[in-house]
């Protein structure tokens, strides 16, 4: 069986997952933060949305670099509606499932590398960012938006089966 194989099925379930959290959002919330130090509601759920667009930088080229001496620095998208976050993510999921089905295997444990501008944030094998610095990424980000969801009564979809809100 081939990376691509092995790894769609899960990247199609997490991903349907996050759309569901993604859906529950009132556009009333997205400036809502749990504190301080926190990011907002809007803030995560455009940052999540983006996430699943970084793939095809890990599937398909040497590195990523967020702030190129040379060009324009990355930027979180900050769409202001949930209909316009989830469309982003729509865009992004095809996108990045299309980079993971064409991936091949010989690729996967070539050497990928984040940096920002001169200096090289990590350097590791192309599925390991593919597990840790996409999947688990999107995972983690997603259950902040949970606890967000749930600090805001707003009712938590399941994900690996009924939710205390179903």
């Amino acid at each position: 069986m081939s990376y691509a194989e092995n790894a769609l099925p899960e990247f199609d379930n997490e991903m349907a997952s996050t759309r569901k959290v993604l859906e529950r959002i009132p556009d009333d919330k997205l400036e809502w933060q749990a504190h301080p130090k926190s990011h907002t509601i809007g803030w995560n759920a455009n940052h999540l949305a983006d996430l699943p667009g970084w793939a095809i930088s890990i599937f398909t080229q040497p590195e990523f670099d967020f702030m190129p001496t040379n060009g324009p620095r990355y930027q979180t998208p900050s769409l202001k509606t949930t209909k316009e976050i989830v469309a982003l993510f729509d865009k992004n999921v095809a996108a990045a499932r299309k980079a993971l089905a064409e991936v091949k295997d010989s690729s996967m444990g070539d050497q990928w590398t984040l940096r920002g501008g001169d200096r090289v944030i990590f350097t590791m094998p192309r599925a390991a960012v593919a597990r840790s610095f996409l999947m688990n990424h999107i995972i983690h980000h997603r259950a902040i938006l949970c606890v967000y969801l749930r600090l805001n009564d707003i009712p938590v979809p399941g994900m690996y089966g009924p939710s205390g809100d179903e």
